[in-house]
C-alpha cells in the first residue's frame, strides 16, 4: 500500500479519520527523489572503491618496479662474478698451458745443446782439418 503524500498541502486534515490521501505526483516525486539519492550514493561508494583499487593498483606496480630493480641489479651483479670467475679459471689453465710449452721448450733445448755438445769435438776436428789441410 502507497504511502501519502508528506507535502504539507497534501496532509489530511485529520489524521485520526485513518484515510489516506495519495498525491500522485508527491508521491512519484518522492520515490523518485529517494531512488536518485540512492543511486548517488552507489555511485559514490562505487566511485570511493575505483579509487581504492587503483591506489592499491599503483601501489603493486611500484612494488613490482622495485622487485624488477632489485632483481635486474642482482643479476648483473650474478653475471659480472660468472665473468670473473671464469676469467680466472681460463687465465689459470692458460698460465698452466704456457708454462708447460716453456718447460718442454726448455727440455727441447737442452736435449738440442747436449747433442751440440757431443758433436762439439767432432766438429772442431773436421774444421781443425778443413783448415789445415785446405
Amino acid at each position: 500500500m502507497r504511502e501519502h503524500c508528506r507535502r504539507k498541502e497534501h496532509i489530511p486534515e485529520s489524521e485520526s479519520t485513518g484515510k489516506t490521501f495519495v498525491c500522485g505526483e508527491g508521491y512519484d516525486m518522492a520515490i523518485e527523489k529517494s531512488l536518485l539519492t540512492r543511486i548517488r550514493e552507489k555511485e559514490l561508494e562505487v566511485g570511493v572503491r575505483i579509487d581504492d583499487i587503483r591506489v592499491e593498483a599503483d601501489r603493486m606496480i611500484d612494488q613490482a618496479r622495485k622487485e624488477a630493480q632489485t632483481i635486474t641489479t642482482s643479476s648483473e651483479a650474478e653475471g659480472r662474478k660468472a665473468a670473473d670467475d671464469f676469467l680466472k679459471t681460463e687465465m689459470k689453465q692458460i698460465q698452466a698451458e704456457a708454462e708447460q710449452i716453456n718447460a718442454q721448450a726448455e727440455k727441447e733445448v737442452d736435449s738440442l745443446r747436449k747433442k751440440g755438445e757431443k758433436n762439439i769435438s767432432a766438429a772442431v776436428e773436421k774444421i781443425v782439418g778443413i783448415v789445415l789441410t785446405g
